[in-house]
């Protein structure tokens, strides 16, 4: 599947549960918006990938990537231990100098 390298890195860290290579994707003041829930910052990132980890011990399996400038929308199979486990998932991404400026997971 083609997509962005930063894309790739981010997937690559989660699928690793590398909290360090996976914020190295991030903008200092990026925004992730996931489950109605705003976290900006890479410190509020982490503390928010870290709960979601170990809540739901999911895995996420990027299946098609579609580019147009800087952003990126990509579905993915997430699939672990949550209700209805699972689901496809929209993570938008929009980057800038090769790093991930805002995520929302839909």
């Amino acid at each position: 599947m083609d997509m962005p390298g930063i894309i790739d890195t981010y997937f690559e860290a989660d699928r690793r549960n590398d909290a360090d290579a996976l914020l190295d994707a991030f903008a200092v003041e990026a925004v992730v918006e996931d489950e109605g829930s705003r976290h900006q910052g890479v410190a509020a990132i982490r503390v928010w990938w870290v709960a979601a980890n170990k809540a739901a011990q999911y895995v996420a399996e990027p299946l098609e990537c579609t580019v147009d400038g800087d952003k990126a929308l990509l579905r993915a199979k997430v699939s672990g231990q949550f209700p209805g486990s699972p689901v496809m998932l929209t993570h938008a991404f929009t980057i800038k100098d090769d790093r991930i400026v805002r995520l929302e997971i839909l």
